[in-house]
């Protein structure tokens, strides 16, 4: 797409080794026969590679190429599937020789900080890695005010990473994969999405680091072309294969290309390159036209951040119009202010000369939207997607299928109609997204980095579609890239940067303007100038500021045998401290594991009631006499029973007990009084609501108990006490519950309910989100053990959880006033045991999940199931039969429920109550040790 490019600014005047030095170079990494599957999915085919060592290598080729796999196995962070791998002269694949290994390389993932914790500063970040690393107090301060000064991040020490721009995210990484002076520094892509300036500060970096430390090895994944340049030696891969490897120089010579770009399509197998041609875009007519897109004095805030400040352009039919600047800067949240999905908190965006307006279908309809990110429905075919889209923007049906089949046949999707969007490869994905944009025949193309990560072949492809579109359908594009050989393809660009368009231009009028070479000298000369400026006004806030020319000087090596010791407490409290900060500084999380606990313990403690009273009831009286009145005052009288009116028909008592105004209606005959007068047999109707039976039975034993005890007084009164004499009454007391108050024994048992759920659940969540958010690599590549990832984990947890136990237990005696008769010092001690035990169980869970949705119910249903059921909160365990038996008997709810109920309602203590300390003692070490031998230290 370009002509041979100028050596990158700031690249290293000589490289390291000549050619024929290599093969005499000591090997850093060797790989034989290695492949590499997820699932169905090949990732790496039979790869066989040898790295020296000494250099840098990089491994170059579009997403999906398995750059990333191989780096992931050579690190150590993914086990092999297949083959060997050598590295720094051992096997990967064992475990004695990656423990011995892990101070000795550096890792940076994929992904703008995708290493780094947002929460915390980056002095904290850094520091957190020189712990987990092993170097002492004074060590840590010593390396990392090296690296920050030499990466130009003093400054913004104090500053949380997650607010730092992407370049600055990239040099943090760097800082903490150097923190321990490694021999392998292995980075992928480091510098995607960050804007030149800062891609130029991060390759010098790395070459003063190498000048200082000359027998490091830097193994490094870009899809960035000209970057690669800087490279002593290449891997080219496609389809998880090496298709070639060389020094920049010698691919170009053995593919006779001008550009690096070049060789690699000249690399590909022929049925890959077959037909390809280089993007020659037609020039436009210089004519004055319609106005397609207009931007006036944009702004956009969210909250107290500005993402997008005072920006202004017009964009004419028919241009293409690019749109440039790194991650985070305002392009695509100035896209979407186009598009009428974000509303400007300032200015105005017209299409057409109409003012966009959120609700307006008629100006939408105009205009087609790609977003960055594959945003189609991969639960529908290709046809369905295009089918559904048409029919979203409102084409006639009889319209469709050959709209659809115009699209097929233009973006060449014949072969994938029926397929599903996941199984394709990412170049034709990124078509089908072209197409489904297109398919209402829109007048504006809004396109949000459309090829990023696509191999050079498919975005040549994608670029003469979007030529065509242009000078031949004379639709409006405005897309946004950070590949400077696609700017130039662009009829005017805008350079971005921290919201503010730096200038509009043709890309030829820019580069005249600045005196550079290349579009990239242009933008990094508009960039110096634009960080000056506000360094100049704000000085403290400059986000972009020179690397020192002079690499740090490195420190000791890090200490060998502490990083291979099995337990070390150094690392354990690396983990518990940075749990402990992100804690403190989300306060919605943190308030939520405090105050939780409480609110489900009103709601479950009222909730959960299993006293009967306040019955209403009401009678239907067809005697009404004195008896019949007497009678249904007896019932009225019990401290269970509320009289209602009385009842006047059966269709009264029907409605009234549906409605739920009833809950026992009685139904006195005639002639009550005279049959009982004479002593005949007299029967009368309860009629109770048997909705919950439970409750129905109830009351009929009250009922059953009145009427008996209304007998009683009527034999007593006409044959005197000699009708009950020989009558014998069992009298019963209660003891520890007198009242026998529901609410006194299910209080305490819920105690342990949530003691169980809410920490067994953040522990979960505290290592599933590291896996969500990718920073559980920096577990898999640094000597941390799993024990002293789980403990470090847990132990902020335990704490928290005792606060809990704290605030429950005062909940309970001071607000439900369930008495306390008991050993607080026995159950303060039970319960330390047994959140030890549930926060242990949630990191058992962890082990089996993978997102924090899944987290979450998944701890609910594991918990609350078992402990509900089966640990004796509602029925006896030793009533329990079967597996429920043995649940019973094994999960930890069921001792602390005892004990907690015992000290309680019982006034026991612990010499009442040690022998169900014993299995709670026996729990902790069982289940961590599982959750030990569950979590892998490497991705399966």
């Amino acid at each position: 797409m370009a002509g041979k490019p100028e050596r990158p600014a700031g690249a290293m005047t000589e490289r390291a080794p000549v050619a024929e030095e290599l093969g005499k170079r000591p090997v850093a990494a060797r790989i034989k026969a290695a492949s590499l599957s997820y699932g169905k999915t090949l990732a790496l085919k039979e790869i066989n590679l040898e790295l020296p060592s000494g250099i840098m290598t990089g491994l170059i080729g579009p997403d999906g190429v398995g750059k990333s796999s191989l780096l992931s196995l050579i690190s150590g962070a993914r086990a092999v599937q297949q083959g060997k791998i050598e590295v720094l002269e051992g096997d990967i694949a064992n475990k004695e020789h990656r423990e011995c290994i892990y101070a000795r390389i550096a890792y940076m993932p994929q992904g703008l900080g995708r290493n780094l914790y947002p929460t915390l500063s980056v002095f904290e970040n850094v520091d957190f890695f020189g712990r987990l690393f092993g170097h002492n107090k004074q060590e840590r301060a010593k390396r990392i005010a090296e690296l920050l000064r030499s990466t130009g991040l003093s400054p913004f020490a104090d500053r949380p990473a997650g607010k730092l721009s992407g370049g600055m995210k990239q040099k943090l990484g760097l800082c903490c994969a150097l923190i321990h002076d490694p021999d392998l520094l292995i980075l992928d892509e480091p510098t995607t999405g960050v804007d030149p300036l800062s891609r130029r500060q991060f390759w010098e970096l790395i070459d003063d680091i190498r000048q200082g430390r000359p027998d490091m090895s830097v193994v490094v994944a870009t899809a960035y072309m000209e970057e690669a340049e800087r490279f002593d030696w290449l891997v080219a891969m496609d389809a998880g294969q090496v298709l070639a490897t060389g020094t920049p120089d010698e691919l170009r010579q053995r593919t006779g290309a001008q550009s690096l770009d070049a060789a690699f399509i000249a690399l590909l197998p022929e049925e890959r390159r077959r037909g390809h041609q280089d993007v020659v875009i037609p020039p436009r007519r210089d004519v004055e036209g319609e106005v397609a897109i207009e931007a006036e004095h944009l702004t956009m805030r969210f909250g107290n951040f500005t993402a997008v400040d005072d920006v202004s352009f017009r964009i004419d039919k028919g241009e293409i119009f690019g749109f440039l600047g790194s991650n985070g800067c305002g392009k695509t949240t100035t896209m979407k202010m186009l598009t009428g999905l974000l509303v400007p908190s300032e200015g105005q965006a017209r299409l057409f000369g109409q003012e966009v307006e959120p609700g307006d279908m008629k100006v939408r309809q105009r205009v087609g939207y790609m977003s960055q990110a594959f945003s189609l429905y991969t639960e529908l075919t290709v046809r369905q997607n295009l089918d559904l889209h048409a029919r979203l923007f409102g084409m006639k049906a009889a319209a469709i299928p050959a709209r659809i089949e115009e699209m097929v046949s233009r973006f060449g999707l014949n072969e994938v109609l029926d397929a599903w969007p996941d199984a394709l490869p990412l170049g034709i994905r990124q078509r089908l997204s072209l197409a489904v944009a297109l398919v209402h025949s829109p007048e504006i193309l809004i396109l949000d980095e459309p090829t990023s990560g696509v191999d050079p072949i498919a975005r040549d492809s994608f670029w003469r579609i979007l030529s065509d579109l242009s000078r031949q359908d004379h639709v409006t594009i405005f897309v946004s890239t950070h590949f400077m050989n696609e700017a130039q393809l662009c009829d005017r660009i805008s350079l971005m940067h921290a919201g503010k368009v730096l200038v509009s231009e043709k890309p030829s009028v820019i580069m005249e303007k600045r005196g550079a070479r290349t579009l990239e000298e242009a933008f990094i000369g508009y960039l110096e100038d634009a960080i000056q400026e506000s360094a100049d006004s704000e000085p403290a806030e400059s986000e972009s500021m020179p690397v020192q020319a002079v690499a740090p000087k490195p420190a000791q090596p890090a200490p060998q045998a502490m990083s291979k010791r099995f337990f070390d407490l150094r690392r354990l409290f690396a983990y518990t401290q940075r749990e402990s900060l992100e804690l403190r500084r989300d306060p919605i999380r943190a308030t939520l594991a405090l105050l939780g606990s409480v609110i489900l313990m009103f709601v479950i403690g009222y909730g959960i009631n299993m006293d009967v009273g306040n019955l209403t009831f009401a009678v239907l009286d067809r005697d009404d006499t004195t008896t019949s009145r007497d009678y249904a005052l007896q019932i009225a009288g019990s401290r269970y029973f509320t009289e209602k009116p009385p009842i006047t028909d059966y269709a009264d008592l029907d409605r009234r007990m549906r409605n739920g105004e009833l809950n026992l209606a009685i139904e006195i005959p005639p002639g009550f009084a005279r049959d009982v007068a004479r002593g005949k047999a007299v029967e009368i109707g309860a009629w109770i609501d048997g909705a919950m039976p439970a409750r129905a039975e109830t009351v009929r034993g009250y009922v059953q108990g009145i009427h008996q005890d209304w007998l009683t007084q009527k034999a007593r009164q006409r044959y005197g006490d000699a009708a009950v004499t020989g009558n014998f009454q069992l009298a019963v007391r209660y003891r520890y519950n007198p009242d026998i108050q529901s609410i006194v024994a299910m209080v305490p048992a819920v105690i342990p309910l949530l003691l169980l759920m809410i920490p067994a659940m953040l522990a979960v969540l505290s290592v599933v989100r590291e896996k969500e958010l990718g920073s559980i690599i920096n577990f898999y590549v640094t000597p941390v053990t799993p024990l002293e990832f789980l403990l470090g984990k847990q132990l902020p947890y335990i704490a928290l959880a005792m606060i809990n136990f704290v605030m429950l237990t005062a909940f309970a005696i001071f607000v439900f006033r369930v008495p306390f008769t008991g050993s607080l010092v026995t159950l303060t001690a039970a319960a330390f045991l047994y959140v030890t035990a549930t926060t242990a169980l949630g990191l058992v869970i962890s082990a089996f999940m993978k997102s924090q949705i899944a987290a979450i119910f998944g701890t609910a249903l594991l918990t609350l199931i078992p402990a509900v059921q089966y640990s004796g909160i509602i029925d006896p365990v030793s009533s329990l039969q079967g597996a429920g038996a043995v649940i019973g008997r094994i999960y930890p709810t069921t001792y602390f429920v005892t004990i907690s109920r015992g000290t309680f309602s019982k006034g026991l203590g612990f010499s009442d109550l040690w022998t169900d300390f014993v299995p709670l003692l026996i729990a902790i070490p069982v289940l961590l040790l599982l959750g030990t031998l569950l979590l892998k230290k490497q991705a399966g």
